[in-house]
């Protein structure tokens, strides 16, 4: 927190500047995190925390709303109106985005709460109702960060939404372990569960007295995200009211578009990706609920084991998300530094930004990848202490799910070139094809009793590959000289292959020594990223290109000897 608070939150930073800010946030939120989700499921069991993943599924459905079309909207008119030095523009931009987050945030806040019990039964699970209620608040708070967030990339400046990244994590760290802590004692010493007897099934009441309450503590921990937006927006307020004052003194041209004007052009662009994000965020929403009933249907489990299956993917797809979350600030940071190429008329200087932004992807994406692919079960065992059936399953899952990393990866970065050249419908269509496919996967594989949840996995793996093709197919089509992505990814894939490679031995030679758990994933991880930084620097991975896209990028690439 003290280094992303040593930054000048009014200066503009440079594309991998700005990246490397956010993505610093993004390693201090993701071990938060960790300290968080770990303990979490151990604390409120594996049905509770398929309860709270279910609660936060569809939260992300309104979160998709306020987090993607709109600020990726603010980012590219506040960018383009800031290099024409049009300064009350971006005051006017902030103003009408600031509108329509609110009246999102206030509808989607009141149909998560009224409707908390409908939704939980859509997605066949009763008991997440509780967590539903708990998370509502943090719709509206959400709509407040994102415009106040929007106000700030769109300039380049990605110190206030890495310092808001931060408080959200810290307060959910310590507010929703407390809480569930809290409700799992209460719960031991049977005051929990005594004021609902209607909710428990006379045939085992001991065991559904337990699975409410992990109920109960998934809603009270859920409640330590609610309470990280809060103060995250409170913040957010504050710092953009000084910096606002700041940015009028550097206006070159007063031209400030109207209200509608810039209602239109706002939703021009927002429209476009958020129905794109949303509708794949319902998708998956439904494919969810297919493959739930596909669990407790044909797959033959009933709702508890089909709750704990769930419960064990929720915690795979956990790591799985977190290599993805550091390509998210590449490409906050690649769209205002694209749009400003294009603005300038630098077509050139816009693919070298899309170029770097692919291969910086793919040296942090593609080792996790392979890593991830090869470690699946040893990790999966020492961070969640599977064992037996449970840890065949979850190794299985994590493995499968390593491979789409680099996919899912791929597309964000993909989608970022596009949206920035102004092509906001097309990586839609390719994310509804995308996650169309997987429901139908799903539909086929889970309902097989052999296969069961893990055909989840697989059909990700197949939907992200499927939209890879397509976007790589689009940007070869729609620019007239497209920036050179696949020879950017090669590279990387070698040696993560090799590092790969050397996981695998390390871990079997390991194991065969007889090494504990720790240590054997400890030195085949070690192991295999110092083979890994070995063949990046000889094979001259990074560019100039990408120092100079660093501040004092000559200096540093002089350091490495980077030609």
């Amino acid at each position: 927190m003290n280094a992303l608070l040593k930054a000048n939150t009014n200066k503009k930073q440079s594309f991998l500047g700005g990246a490397a800010v956010l993505a610093l946030a993004v390693a201090i939120v993701k071990v938060l995190g960790f300290l968080y989700k770990i303990p979490l499921a151990r604390i409120i069991g594996d049905d509770g925390f398929g309860y709270f993943n279910t609660a936060y599924d569809i939260y992300s459905v309104l979160l998709m709303v306020s987090t993607t079309g709109l600020p990726v909207a603010m980012s590219r008119m506040i960018s383009e109106a800031q290099t024409l030095g049009r300064t009350r523009q971006i005051h006017q931009i902030y103003r009408v985005s600031r509108a329509v987050f609110l009246s999102i945030g206030v509808v989607g806040a009141l149909g998560m709460a009224l409707l908390c019990r409908q939704l939980a039964s859509l997605m066949n699970s009763e008991k997440s109702w509780f967590a539903i209620l708990c998370l509502s608040p943090a719709v509206l708070f959400v709509g407040i960060i994102s415009s106040e967030r929007g106000f700030f990339q769109g300039q380049s400046n990605m110190v206030p939404t890495s310092v808001s990244q931060v408080m959200e994590a810290v307060c959910k760290l310590v507010v929703g372990l407390g809480l569930a802590l809290v409700a799992m004692s209460v719960y031991k010493r049977g005051g929990l569960v005594t004021d609902l007897p209607g909710e428990l099934p006379p045939e085992d009441p001991q065991r559904a007295a337990l699975a409410l309450a992990h109920s109960k503590a998934a809603g009270f921990s859920i409640l330590g995200v609610t309470l990280g937006t809060v103060a995250a927006s409170v913040y957010l307020v504050l710092k953009r009211r000084k910096a606002a004052a700041a940015i009028l003194e550097e206006c070159t041209d007063p031209t400030v578009y109207s209200w509608k004007t810039t209602v239109k052009e706002l939703l021009t662009i927002a429209v476009p990706i958020t129905l794109g994000a949303a509708g794949l965020q319902i998708i998956t929403t439904i494919d969810i609920g297919v493959y739930m009933g596909q669990l407790k249907g044909p797959a033959g489990f009933d709702e508890d084991t089909a709750d704990k299956l769930k419960g064990i993917y929720n915690f795979a797809q956990t790591i799985f998300n977190m290599p993805c979350a550091f390509i998210t600030p590449l490409t906050v940071a690649a769209i205002p530094a694209i749009t400003e190429q294009i603005t300038l008329r630098r077509r050139r200087r816009a693919n070298t930004v899309a170029e770097s932004a692919t291969r910086v992807m793919a040296l942090i994406a593609m080792p996790c990848s392979i890593g991830l692919a090869v470690l699946g079960e040893p990790i999966m065992q020492l961070l969640r202490g599977y064992s037996g059936e449970e840890l065949r399953v979850a190794g299985t899952l994590m493995s499968i799910l390593g491979f789409c990393v680099f996919f899912n990866a791929f597309v964000l970065v993909m989608n970022a070139i596009m949206q920035a050249h102004g092509y906001v419908y097309i990586p839609v269509i390719n994310l509804i094809i995308g996650g169309v496919a997987k429901v139908l996967i799903n539909l086929v594989l889970v309902g097989n009793p052999r296969i069961n949840i893990v055909g989840v996995p697989v059909g990700t793996v197949i939907c992200y590959m499927l939209i890879t093709m397509l976007d790589l197919i689009a940007i070869r089509r729609i620019l007239r000289n497209p920036p050179r992505l696949i020879p950017n990814v090669i590279k990387p894939a070698l040696a993560s292959v090799a590092m790969g490679a050397a996981a695998f031995v390390l871990n079997k030679l390991c194991l065969l020594i007889g090494l504990p758990l720790v240590l054997r994933t400890g030195f085949s991880i070690l192991g295999a990223a110092a083979v890994y930084a070995v063949l990046v620097y000889a094979l001259r991975i990074v560019t100039r290109d990408d120092c100079s896209l660093l501040p004092k990028g000559d200096k540093i690439a002089k350091l490495l000897r980077v030609k």
